[in-house]
C-alpha cells in the first residue's frame, strides 16, 4: 500500500511509536518512507514534534508538518485560539498525494481519535482518508474500557465506507491484567478488522538501534513484520 493512514482510539495510546515501528519496519525492507503529520499541536517552534520523534527511533524517513499549533489542544481549537489557518481535509490530501509520487509509503499519522477537528467546518482524517482513498490502521489500548472505544472508531470508518485494515495495541504491559488478557481476543470481533500486532510498553524509550531491530517483531506480515497474532494470544493465556 503507498498510503497508510494511522489514527487512534484516543489520545496516549502509542500512535507515534506505532507510526515509528511501521516505517522501521519498511526502511528495514529497502523501501523508501515519508511521514505526514497533518497537524502538530501542543509544541513549541524549534522543539520536536511526533514526526521528529518517528524519525528519531526509525531512521532515514521524510517528515513533513503542515502546521504547527502551540497549544495541546485539537487542532481546530489550537488554530483558532493561535490566530493560525487551520489545516484542511484537502491540503492533507494534496500533501500525501505528493509525496506518494516521491516515496514507496506514506504514513499520515492523525492527531487523537478519528473525528478530532481539523478545522471549523468539521473536516477529520476520516475526510483526508476518503480523499485518498487510502486504507486506515487503528492504535488502540490493551487495557479496560479499549473494547468500547475501538469499536466505536471501526463503526464509523464503516459508515464513512473507509477500509479498515485492523488494529495495533499501541503499548502491551509487561505484566498483562485479566482484562487486557481477554481483550486479545475481544478487540478484533469489536473491531470488525484483524489485530495486527501489539508493541510492548515502553518501547518509545528504547535506543534507536534497539527500536529498529526489533520493529518488525511486533507487526504482523501484513504491515511488513513477523508478529503472529495466534502465537501472541496463546503465550499470553499461560
Amino acid at each position: 500500500m503507498p498510503v497508510l493512514v494511522i489514527t487512534g482510539t484516543g489520545t496516549e495510546v502509542g500512535k507515534t511509536v506505532t507510526t515509528a515501528a511501521v516505517a522501521a519496519a519498511a526502511l528495514a525492507a529497502g523501501r523508501s518512507v515519508a511521514v505526514l503529520k497533518p497537524a502538530q499541536t501542543g509544541v513549541l517552534p524549534g522543539e520536536c514534534g511526533d514526526a521528529d520523534e518517528v524519525a528519531r527511533l526509525a531512521g532515514p524517513v521524510t517528515t513533513v508538518e503542515l502546521a504547527r499549533y502551540p497549544e495541546p489542544l485539537a487542532p481546530a481549537t489550537a488554530a483558532r485560539r493561535a490566530g493560525l489557518a487551520p489545516v484542511r481535509p484537502s491540503e492533507v490530501a494534496e500533501a500525501t498525494a505528493k509525496l506518494a509520487t516521491e516515496y514507496d509509503l506514506v504514513l499520515v499519522e492523525g492527531a487523537g481519535g478519528l473525528l478530532v477537528r481539523f478545522d471549523d467546518e468539521g473536516g477529520t482524517l476520516a475526510d483526508a482518508a476518503r480523499l485518498l482513498d487510502a486504507p486506515v490502521l487503528v492504535v488502540a489500548s490493551a487495557s479496560l474500557g479499549t473494547l468500547n472505544t475501538t469499536e466505536l472508531t471501526a463503526r464509523e470508518l464503516r459508515r464513512q465506507d473507509l477500509d479498515l485494515i485492523g488494529v495495533v495495541i499501541g503499548s502491551w504491559p509487561d505484566n498483562a491484567d485479566l482484562a487486557s488478557r481477554c481483550n486479545l481476543a475481544d478487540l478484533p470481533v469489536s473491531a470488525g478488522a484483524p489485530l495486527l500486532g501489539a508493541l510492548p510498553a515502553g518501547a518509545g524509550t528504547y535506543p534507536a538501534p534497539d527500536f529498529r531491530a526489533r520493529a518488525a517483531s511486533w507487526l504482523s506480515p501484513q504491515l511488513g513484520g513477523t508478529w503472529n497474532a495466534a502465537a501472541f494470544v496463546s503465550a499470553q493465556a499461560h
